[in-house]
């Protein structure tokens, strides 16, 4: 039997950021247990861009500064964007935010970026890294586990046989597991707990095109009549990373089009504002549901990112929220565990006590919902296509992009930060105010 304090199932960037901030901040021993091990660096990424990336916030690069791991990170794929461009297709309005705009005194960690677009695998592989240099985090990746049998102290886990060798990894007891095994939880399954969900009615769609004009370090967004499209600058300046949120049948409409249809496509909705599009890669599509559970914590049990919540992809904010789920979970069981230390009590169950735990639940919920609130009233005040509701959605977008107090609370949004953050992902900066900006 192997002892741990924490078992975190899911070693994705939630998973793995949580395990390297207790790492940092206590002294817990980890178990991580994830099938899908990484290799070395050097093959690990194919030569094209993988299809999957994550819109990396300053908040989160914070996170990651403050764990040490961003330096590896940026050392291998990565692309800042200065610009972000949103507009209405079907009417006149458009949004735009630029760090041009800020006085970059109130930044002073990053005056140049609005975020990063980053491959998921290039930080997962930066992070998995750094994880197996700390021999207090152990990695279990050759079975699958079976069970998860909790008690009022602890959490019995037993492994699956392996298929090959009929061989089965000795059980792991630890006082605490973590779900951050994704949208399809199977930690959340064993805990048994409710679970809000929503079909967004919408398949979003991935890949990679080459734009003739180059993505000008810009984050670009249009919404259609079918739904959003999104197109992220990748690390070539001729390169994007699509991802099209579009009803199903369009999904599939776009999906058997020749990738020289496509890139049409692409280019019309686009409205040629990079130039001709061309398809580089497969087309992935899949669906978007809401999922919130209604239980974060339930026993020994903990759920962060995607276990927990998933949101529509429209605003990429999906991966900064459950970085933020990592570090305050790690924030309140370090905050736990030195106050039973300061009281003497070294044995003290206090920081897995489900008093100290639900104070995390409480605070990551609540984000959570007003998070998935947010994309829904996006997503439903560009749904509506009649002439006079076109006509003050531009006029409300246009008024929007002159009036700088708004602007400076979605800039703010944009860059992570807000009120109440967790302490590793404070930067030295201060938030950005109204003052800061100053309309074009």
């Amino acid at each position: 039997m192997q002892k741990f304090d924490l078992l975190i199932v899911g070693g994705g960037m939630v998973g793995l950021t949580l395990a390297l901030a207790i790492r940092q901040q206590t002294e817990l021993s980890v178990a991580i247990v994830d099938n899908a091990p990484v290799g070395n660096l050097s093959d690990t990424l194919s030569d094209e861009p993988e299809l999957r990336v994550s819109a990396i916030n300053a908040a989160s690069q914070q996170i990651f500064s403050n764990l040490n791991v961003w330096q590896d990170i940026i050392a291998q794929r990565t692309q800042p964007y200065h610009d972000m461009h949103i507009w209405d297709k079907a009417g006149y309005g458009q949004l735009d935010f630029s760090l041009n705009d800020v006085n970059h005194t109130s930044v002073a960690n990053n005056p140049e970026q609005l975020g990063f677009i980053i491959e998921n695998n290039v930080i997962r592989n930066a992070l998995w890294h750094k994880a197996e240099q700390d021999s207090g985090i152990v990695f279990f990746t050759e079975h699958k586990l079976q069970q998860l049998s909790p008690s009022d102290n602890e959490v019995f886990a037993t492994f699956e046989s392996s298929d090959s060798s009929n061989s089965q990894a000795m059980p792991i007891v630890a006082k605490l597991v973590v779900g951050a095994d994704g949208a399809n939880s199977w930690v959340r399954k064993q805990m048994n707990v409710p679970l809000t969900f929503r079909d967004y009615d919408h398949h979003a769609m991935v890949a990679t095109v080459k734009c003739q004009q180059g993505h000008q370090s810009t984050a670009w967004q249009v919404f259609l009549a079918t739904g959003p499209l999104a197109l992220l600058p990748l690390y070539q300046k001729d390169l994007c990373s699509i991802v099209w949120s579009t009803s199903p049948e369009e999904a599939s409409r776009l999906t058997a089009l020749s990738a020289e249809e496509f890139g049409k496509e692409i280019t019309a909705a686009s409205d040629g504002k990079l130039g001709e599009v061309k398809l580089l890669s497969e087309r992935i599509t899949y669906p978007l549901t809401m999922r919130f559970s209604q239980e974060f914590v339930k026993g020994r049990m903990v759920l962060v990112g995607d276990a927990a919540h998933t949101i529509h992809p429209l605003a990429g904010q999906g991966v900064n929220l459950g970085l933020l789920d990592a570090v305050a979970l790690s924030q309140t069981i370090s905050e736990q565990l030195s106050k039973a230390q300061a009281k003497g009590m070294l044995d003290d169950n206090a920081w897995y006590s489900d008093k100290s735990l639900q104070q995390f639940a409480r605070w990551r919920k609540s984000e959570a919902a007003e998070m998935i609130a947010a994309m829904e009233a996006i997503k439903q005040s560009f749904s509506p296509q009649q002439s006079a509701i076109k006509l003050l959605r531009g006029l409300g977008m246009s008024l929007l992009n002159k009036f700088t107090p708004a602007k400076a609370v979605m800039i703010n949004q944009a860059l992570g930060f807000k009120e109440n953050l967790p302490v590793l992902a404070k930067a030295s900066a201060k938030p950005l105010s109204a003052n800061s900006l100053s309309s074009k």
